[in-house]
């Protein structure tokens, strides 16, 4: 076995490692949407003074406060412990394929992406040390195990030496940094996802609440599971949204320092290999596209007082630049940058 097959029996590791979790964290966030939505029903009527607010003596706030319980507990300590494994085959994975390589693995669409994913979860393990939220490790390990399909099944190319072009220690400072924010977008994403849904439900946000004329039948029928509803009481047990807000703020504000050393550090790579610092390639607008979105979002959110939902919403459409800018652009105009080497 050489190297760069030991590299991707690594990777396959991690995936299935990481895929597991994703699993666990599912259950979890099942298992506390179970509770949650046990603990929203109506309650029994008192028999007398002292009697239990909820079944089983608990009240509400109790029952969501101590969630995960039981099931869920073992299912977040799986959750917990195999997104740590994945994070450490992953990162043997990217170590031997350096080695198998001879450079930086930051060469190539399949190496982008095995950065990018353990940077998302290295941050999702630092940011759920205190406090473990199933959604927002749904979400990460979502993309993550997708990505990570992606790169195994169609970016996959054996471990090579570069292309003369690439071969500089920009490679490190210019790819690296941008593929490091890309992984720290990715959580920023999930926790601004779930700020808009928390809001929603603490501000009575539904569609559903508003009669329609033609379809009362299936507005009854999706009652249950409107926002709003007793099946995302789960949301009650969250941060707040502010809460929630401010944390996808510090993700986005680091992410944008890297994202912006990325993209000057690009034009003075550009410099040096093509004689000019900007020539409009699909690269080079797609990452300023994507720079500018998230330079709105910080302008908006610390000088204009802008917050809550409308500030998520720059999140949103950075978050879908900065993808389409690695996938689109990458695989369909034939540009300068076209490294993908499919």
């Amino acid at each position: 076995m050489t190297v760069g097959d030991l590299s991707t029996l690594l990777v396959w590791g991690s995936a299935t490692a990481l895929t597991i979790a994703l699993l666990a964290y599912t259950f979890a966030l099942a298992r506390q949407a179970e509770v949650s939505s046990r603990a929203e029903a109506p309650e029994p009527a008192q028999v007398g003074a002292g009697a239990p607010s909820a079944a089983g003596g608990v009240s509400r706030e109790a029952a969501v406060d101590d969630l995960p319980a039981g099931d869920g507990a073992k299912a977040s300590g799986i959750a917990r412990t195999t997104t740590l494994l994945g994070g450490v085959l992953l990162l043997a994975g990217i170590i031997t394929r350096g080695v198998a390589a001879g450079r930086s693995p930051t060469a190539n669409m399949y190496e982008f992406t095995l950065v990018g994913v353990l940077t998302a979860v290295a941050v999702l393990v630092f940011i759920e040390r205190k406090r473990f939220i199933p959604f927002v490790g749904v979400v990460v390990l979502g993309i993550s195990v997708l990505a990570l399909a992606f790169a195994l099944l169609v970016f996959f190319i054996q471990a090579d030496a570069v292309q003369p072009a690439l071969d500089s220690y920009w490679l490190v400072l210019h790819v690296g940094v941008a593929i490091l924010a890309t992984g720290v977008f990715t959580v920023a994403f999930a926790a601004a996802a779930l700020q808009v849904l928390k809001d929603s439900r603490e501000t009575g946000r539904s569609h559903l609440e508003q009669p329609w004329r033609r379809a009362d039948g299936l507005r009854r029928a999706l009652h249950r599971w409107r926002v709003t509803g007793p099946a995302w009481a789960w949301l009650r047990s969250v941060p707040s949204p502010r809460a929630l807000e401010a944390q996808s703020f510090r993700l986005n504000a680091i992410g944008f320092v890297g994202w912006t050393f990325a993209l000057v550090g690009g034009a003075i790579w550009a410099e040096h290999a093509w004689g000019r610092y900007w020539g409009w390639d699909p690269k080079e607008v797609g990452t300023f596209v994507a720079w500018v979105v998230y330079a709105a979002y910080l302008h908006a959110r610390t000088t204009r007082g802008w917050s809550g939902r409308r500030a998520s919403y720059f999140v949103f459409v950075g978050y879908a630049a900065v993808i389409a800018n690695f996938t689109v652009v990458n695989l369909i105009p034939n540009g300068l940058h076209s490294y993908s080497g499919l």
